[in-house]
């Protein structure tokens, strides 16, 4: 089987790339440039197509791509133009479409764990679009009888990647102070669920969706087997960092309107992320390998062997 990739080179791309060619297969890898190609092992059957994503589409390179290379598979972790990938994939023959979404698209959610569904108004324009457009590709989809499948992780997390810190961002200067045992500013009552998934875990929902294409035509939540509380995810960074974090309590009103006005941060502390992966596992087999304290630590990890960290003495 062969499958092409779209932004293979990235925080998650890299960890499906390698499952799908333990897997046996051929695989192409789409990627923009601006992340460094990594040295493929020796004969592994995979291919690197220097191709920034929304020239491809508008001057029809990817259709040519597709033409070309004839995978069977496509998974698009880009997922910023629904329609015109899906159109690429049925004009050149391809059977299977597998994109990727956030479950903050879902909007603020109503029960937890939270089902792949809306739940209110998506807060952000462009993930507001980008869902708006998914949906019109999986009814589409539904009537071309074409395999679609959306995947829909939360906060990525694990090596790769700075991972959220407890200023609502992926900071270095976060995390340093989360090292020195500064305190950290939290919605009362600190209750708030917060869902780090490792990105491991995710590109193993993207391969599973893959090698079942019986299961399309839905839209599959990917996420760790529990969340923490705000209060334990500020707890096990002090854990993992050798500090005392401590923590002042403020009302939500007053966290989101002074301490992180902007709700592309404070939405990580004042909306639960636990999404519901039942469907995901029964339908796909999806097992979450990593605890959120364990991706956490993957991640701290990283920062360390990195050099982007330096250990307290």
């Amino acid at each position: 089987m062969k499958t092409l990739v779209i932004g293979g080179t990235g925080h998650i791309g890299k960890f499906l790339v390698q499952m799908l060619l333990e897997d046996g297969q051929e695989v192409i890898v789409q990627s923009s440039g601006r992340t460094p190609v990594p040295v493929a092992p020796n004969g592994a059957r995979v291919k690197y197509v220097g191709m920034p994503y929304a020239e491809s589409l508008q001057n029809g390179s990817l259709l040519e791509l597709l033409q070309n290379e004839q995978p069977q598979a496509v998974v698009d972790i880009l997922q910023g133009q629904n329609a015109g990938v899906y159109h690429a994939c049925r004009q050149a023959g391809v059977a299977q479409l597998v994109v990727c979404g956030s479950v903050w698209m879902f909007g603020r959610p109503k029960v937890v764990p939270t089902p792949a569904v809306a739940q209110t108004d998506c807060p952000f324009d462009g993930y507001a679009q980008r869902y708006a457009e998914m949906l019109a590709v999986l009814a589409l989809a539904a009537q071309d009888g074409f395999a679609f499948t959306a995947i829909m992780p939360p906060n990525i997390c694990g090596p790769g990647k700075i991972p959220l810190d407890g200023w609502g961002g992926r900071s270095l200067e976060a995390h340093r102070a989360h090292q020195r045992g500064e305190e950290v500013v939290l919605p009362d009552p600190g209750t708030n669920l917060v869902g780090p998934c490792d990105a491991e875990d995710v590109a193993q929902a993207f391969f599973l969706a893959v090698k079942h294409p019986e299961a399309a035509g839905e839209i599959y939540n990917v996420g760790s087997a529990y969340a923490l509380t705000s209060e334990r995810f500020i707890a096990t960074y002090g854990e993992i960092y050798g500090s005392s974090i401590p923590i002042r309590y403020v009302a939500p009103d007053v966290y989101a309107r002074e301490i992180l006005p902007d709700v592309g941060a404070n939405f990580h502390f004042l909306a639960h992320m636990c999404p519901d992966i039942f469907r995901t596992a029964l339908r796909l087999g999806y097992a979450p390998r990593y605890t959120p304290e364990q991706t956490m630590e993957r991640a701290v990890r990283w920062m360390y062997e990195e050099g982007l960290l330096t250990p307290q003495a």
